[in-house]
This record gives structure tokens, sequence and C-alpha cells, in this order.
């Protein structure tokens, strides 16, 4: 009954005043947006970073002397907190369903680009939002510190986690640098192109011994032979080489595998043997028989590479066999690392196994899509991200944290249950 008379604004707050005060942080955000742009992060990059985040636990401390204020309780309290988790949820419900870009248009003039949908993490409302929710979870963690109980340890690791990861991950954004560096075989690399195109020199170098690629099987296709269209136009139809399963059928003719080399080299006579070269790519003897006429036709074909012509089978004056380029099953190179300080280690580099070496992370990235298996160079993805041992931090008190809370919670039902 004397919730209802309660007026707005009339201390102490609860979710009301903290879904109007989160909404009206939002709206500004929204009005900064469309007024002078999106947030640039790279204005936090070191060290204001540093100074950005002592004024943050300077703040926190000092706050804490005011913990029994009834804003600083609803500061740190469950309305508020409860409405930022929210408001951050659902800021990263819009980033998942919208489409997010690196760069865009300024002459852009669709709603969700202006307001900062396209780039939900570098919009004023979700850098506000970011900003409160750090504040509010450290000042509620300052003041369950300075009424420190031994066994709310859970509570302390979980929040404490929490707190860290948001406080590197975000602050720390600024001082990534991610860089794509072309190494040649046999050669050492250490320069990079910035997105201006300046050669900038990197303070770790990298050596590629080697650069090999596994293949897949090619495919086989008809297409017609002017205007390179695969049949039939409607829906085309391949068949995937495979000694295995020698026959196929394509629109009106039925494809037999009668022999494949993987690693082919041309004859003089226009057939193919295996010669295991730099050089050397897929080739099929392939017999096609028209369902309708019943007309034979057996050749070779080959999908040739930079060091090779390609060749075709006739069937008619309109169509012919062809054999597509083979998909890269696994790509890898053989790489040794160098840095600044003097160290010095080897790795076998490939898609989704990176190396971390001090604050680097080097990542397999492409090579010479038209050479293909002959590329003689290979290009890494080099980031760098001297905040990342503190996010591990974080990450780990979390998990440890929300195993002991289970295990708590576990414990205190078990123990009820016995009561009963």
């Amino acid at each position: 009954m004397e919730d209802n008379k309660r007026k707005m604004w009339q201390f102490p707050w609860r979710y009301k005043e903290s879904i109007a005060l989160v909404g009206g942080i939002i709206v500004i955000g929204f009005i900064l947006q469309l007024t002078v742009g999106k947030f640039n992060f790279f204005l936090l990059s070191s060290p204001v970073n540093l100074i950005v985040g002592a004024a943050i636990i300077l703040f926190l401390i000092a706050f804490s002397f005011k913990r029994k204020n009834v804003f600083y309780q609803w500061f740190s309290g469950v309305p508020f907190s409860v409405t930022l988790i929210t408001a951050m949820l659902l800021l990263a419900l819009i980033l998942g369903l919208t489409p997010q870009l690196i760069k865009t248009n300024p002459h852009d003039n669709d709603i969700f680009t202006q307001l900062g949908f396209r780039q939900v993490t570098s919009s004023w409302s979700f850098v506000l939002v970011y900003f409160l929710t750090l504040l509010s979870l450290g000042s509620l963690i300052a003041r369950r510190l300075v009424a420190f109980k031994k066994k709310d340890y859970a509570f302390y690791m979980n929040h404490i986690g929490l707190w860290i990861l948001l406080f590197a991950a975000g602050l720390g954004s600024a001082d990534m640098k991610r860089y794509v560096m072309h190494v040649y075989e046999g050669e050492v690399e250490w320069r990079v192109f910035s997105d201006n195109e300046d050669v900038l020199e990197l303070p770790i170098a990298i050596q590629l011994n080697d650069f090999y690629m596994e293949e897949y099987p090619p495919k086989l296709a008809v297409i017609n032979r002017e205007s390179g269209t695969p049949q039939p136009e409607a829906k085309p139809e391949y068949v995937q080489i495979d000694e295995k399963r020698p026959h196929g059928n394509i629109d009106q003719w039925d494809i037999t595998l009668e022999k494949y080399i993987h690693d082919a080299v041309r004859n003089s006579d226009s057939t193919y043997q295996e010669v295991h070269m730099p050089g050397a790519s897929p080739a099929a003897l392939v017999k096609a028989t028209n369902k309708t006429t019943g007309e034979v036709s057996t050749g070779w074909v080959c999908c040739g590479n930079t060091a090779q012509l390609y060749m075709t089978l006739n069937l008619d004056s309109t169509f012919c066999v062809v054999m597509t380029q083979p998909e890269p099953k696994r790509f890898v190179s053989d790489i040794d690392v160098f840095t600044e300080d003097g160290k010095e280690e080897k790795a076998i580099l490939e898609v989704n196994k990176p190396l971390k070496i001090d604050n680097w992370v080097i990542y397999q990235y492409g090579y010479d899509n038209q050479a293909g298996k002959m590329s003689n160079y290979s290009s890494m993805e080099l980031v760098y991200d001297p905040w990342i041992y503190p996010v591990y931090l974080g990450i780990i008190l979390l998990a440890i944290g929300s195993i002991c809370l289970l295990w708590s919670g576990n414990k205190k039902t078990k123990k009820e249950n016995d009561l009963e």
C-alpha cells in the first residue's frame, strides 16, 4: 500500500526510476550518435585507457565511503543492475540480428546505420551503458568487500571476474591491432601495410620455410562451349570425382570415370601421367554417353593451373565436359617466428590452429588463390592484444565463481532436504 503512494523519483529508487534513467541514457546515446557520429575507441589507446582505468578505480574507492547513502544503495542494487543487464542484452540482440559493418558509408541514410546498429560496439548507447555497468558492478563489489564475509567467496570470484573481463575487454580494445602479413617461401618478413597503405615495421618477424596444401578431388561438369554456362542452366549438376563411385549423371549424359590422377602432367600425345612435382594438376579420363542418341565420347579432362593448360572433352558442337578447380582441404605454413627480445619459435600454422607468442596471436589467413597449391607465399593475420591476460584472468575467475555458486547451491539444497 505504501509502495503505491510513493511518487516517481522519491527515494528509495526502484525499477521505474532505473528503467527511466537507463532509457534516458540510451536516448542520449542516440542523440550523440546522430550529432557527432560513432564513438572512437582509438581515443582510449594507451596510455589514455590506463588513466581512465585508474580514474574508475579511484572513483569506486572514493564512492564506497558513501555506501550507506540511499543513492549508492540504489546504484549498486538489484533494480539498477538488472535494468543495465537487460539493456546490454537488448543491444547484444541487435548486434546479433543486424549485419555489422567494419566501415559505414557516410552518405547512408538508413536509420539503423545512423543510430549505430550497424556498429553496435562503437555506438554511444552501447558505450554509455557499458561504462554505467562497469561503475554499478564495481560499486556492488566495493560494498560487499567492505563487509567482507569468507562464506561469500563464490560471489567475489564471480563478480570480480566479470568486472575484470568487462574492464579489460572494453578499455583494452583500443590497443588491439590487426595486420595481414604476406611471407614468401624461404624469406623473412616483418613489414605490413597499415589501413593507409603505409609500410609498418613490426617487432616480430616470420620466416616461411614451406607452404603446402591438401585438396579435395575436383568435380566434373558439362558446360556450354560458347557461353561457359553449366548444364542444366536452371539447376546446374556436378559429378564429384570418386574412384569408388565412378558413375554419375549430368543432364542428358551418363558420366563414367575411367581413371583419375590427382598429380598429373600432360604428355605430348595429350594423355596424362602421374608425376609428383610442382605444377602437377588433377586430370581424369572420362567417358560420356548421350542417353538419347547413345553417342559415346571418351577423353582426358584437366582443370589446369598456372603451369598447365586446362583440357576439355567435347561432346558435340555445343557442349563439353570440364573439370572444376579442386577445393582446398587443408593448407599449412611451416614457419619460424622471431621477436625483438630474442625469442624464437617454430610452428606448423593452419586454420583454427594459431600460434600464441607473447602478446601476439598469429593465424593462417590465406595464400595465392590463383596459384592454389603452387602458391609461393602465405598470408598470415597477426593480432596484437596486450590486454589478453587480464581477459583470461577474468574468464577464469568467472568460471570458478560460477562453479562454486552451483556447488554451494546444491549443497544448500541437499542440507534442506536432509532437514525435511
